[in-house]
């Protein structure tokens, strides 16, 4: 619920102000709308903070015993749907303290000492901006563990590899499939790195300058779960660099979705059928009756567009701020909220849509065979066992595509005598690495795509994963 009539308007300035806002002004300014989605950290700080105020005797044990009971109490009521909102009370914290005062009386005053919203709100923020770290790192487990799957059931499935959306060289699916494991572990990798660095409190660092109360700073950073407070207080209160880092790594994480995206909805159609799409993750049209939509791929394709959106606009936010808060920084939650949703979900929906697809393994290996897939492999032979340099061997392998290319043909087929035509070191034992099994399974190299080397993988991923 919202606007209800004001419990406290004005009052939490102080007397400074005679009039209340302007309409607008109020508009303009009331964050209550979205960060209210920081109830629960808003809560979990004031409870530490009011419990190291008693432990450092600022206030007294009654008094810190009855708010953090309260905060409970205003928790509840904001979870179950029963707290009344109000936009003249601004924000979630003011909204909160007030509710509080309602509750407890008196006392609800005594929590304010030592803080201020400066630090209160980075305080917040970052709490909830580190869950969302812990949430992708688990979305995107959920998503590698559905693609090692896929390429254990198709570790020796051959399928065209492409450069250029061009056939290139044969590999296999689970090479393929274990090629977007290894990006993710990337990203999971950036988004512990953030969660590290962004593991600071900046709970005591008040407006910008600190506090001349003796609070007990390390003692509310590890309530919460804080590696150690903020080291400078200015610093503490106008740093935004864990937002940005989050929507940092969210972008790039949501770019290899969108590239994964782009290759289930070009391998699902008509003309590739690499893959059958489950019915849980398609859908039809309203005239076409034949048709099978990957629309859960291409929203997940789509939700870069938001994600760097919300990057680019943080940054520009902060990009000319001097220290330290400034309120052009309550613009900093809308953007990082959204992002957050949108990659949550898109991690989920593509974890979904991967676990239930087919791969049609007919298909793959056909399709591996097409566009001169072993040239390569030639080249390889004519360097390795005719001793030619790898210039020659490149252009003697070109020779031979365009003269199978004219017969309509592809390499394998072509007779010895055209092959030796092309050069006289050619000799029959060329046709061993000319087939798409034997080029596949010559890839063995550390991180090939042989399927001795990609089960290898699959095993050092699973362990990763288990």
């Amino acid at each position: 619920m919202t606007d209800t009539p004001d419990r406290a308007a004005n009052t939490m300035w102080g007397g400074r102000f005679d009039d209340g806002p302007d309409a607008i002004m109020e508009a303009i300014n009331a964050s209550i709308g979205f960060d209210r989605r920081l109830a629960r950290e808003d809560v979990e700080g004031s409870r530490a903070h009011a419990a190291m105020l008693a432990a450092t005797g600022i206030i007294t044990e009654e008094d810190a015993g009855a708010i953090r009971e309260g905060l409970l109490t205003v928790l509840s009521e904001i979870e179950r749907g029963a707290f009344a909102f109000s936009t003249a009370l601004e924000d979630i914290h003011m909204n909160v303290e007030s509710r509080l005062r309602e509750l407890i009386g008196p006392a609800a005053g005594r929590l304010h000492t030592a803080r201020s919203r400066n630090d209160q709100v980075a305080s917040d923020f970052r709490l909830w901006v580190r869950g969302r770290c812990d949430a992708a790192v688990d979305g995107i487990a959920a998503l590698q563990r559905a693609l090692v799957a896929q390429a254990e059931a198709g570790a020796d499935c051959p399928m065209p590899g492409f450069t250029h959306l061009q056939v290139a060289q044969p590999v296999t699916w689970g090479h393929h499939m274990l090629a977007y494991v290894e990006m993710l572990g990337r990203d999971s990798g950036r988004f512990a790195d953030a969660r590290a660095r962004m593991n600071e409190c900046p709970l005591g660092a008040a407006a910008l300058a600190g506090t001349s109360f003796p609070i007990d700073r390390q003692m509310t950073a590890a309530t919460l779960g804080f590696d150690r407070p903020a080291a400078n207080s200015l610093d503490a209160v106008s740093d935004r660099d864990f937002a940005l880092e989050y929507l940092a790594a969210a972008t790039i994480c949501a770019t290899h979705l969108s590239r994964l995206a782009e290759e289930l909805v070009i391998w699902s159609s008509a003309q590739f059928r690499f893959v059958t799409m489950s019915d849980r993750w398609s859908t039809g049209s309203s005239i076409m009756p034949q048709k099978k939509n990957p629309d859960a791929a291409e929203l997940i394709r789509a939700k870069i567009g938001r994600i760097l959106g919300a990057n680019v606009a943080l940054l520009t936010v902060m990009k000319g701020l001097p220290l330290a808060y400034s309120k052009d920084m309550q613009e900093d939650k809308e953007q990082v909220f959204d992002a957050a949703d949108s990659l949550d979900l898109a991690l989920a929906a593509m974890a979904g849509m991967v676990a239930d697809m087919t791969a049609n393994r007919a298909a793959l290996e056909a399709a591996a065979a097409t566009g001169f897939s072993t040239a390569t492999d030639l080249a390889d032979w004519l360097v390795r066992v005719a001793g030619l340099p790898f210039r020659e061997a490149h252009h003697v392998t070109g020779a031979l595509v365009a003269r199978a290319e004219a017969a309509g043909c592809d390499l394998p087929d072509l007779p010895l005598a055209d092959m030796r035509a092309a050069h006289p070191a050619i000799t029959e034992d060329v046709y061993s690495v000319l087939g798409v099994a034997n080029s596949v399974a010559s890839r063995t190299s550390y991180g090939g795509t042989a399927p001795a080397r990609v089960r290898e993988q699959i095993a050092r991923w699973k362990e990763i994963l288990a």
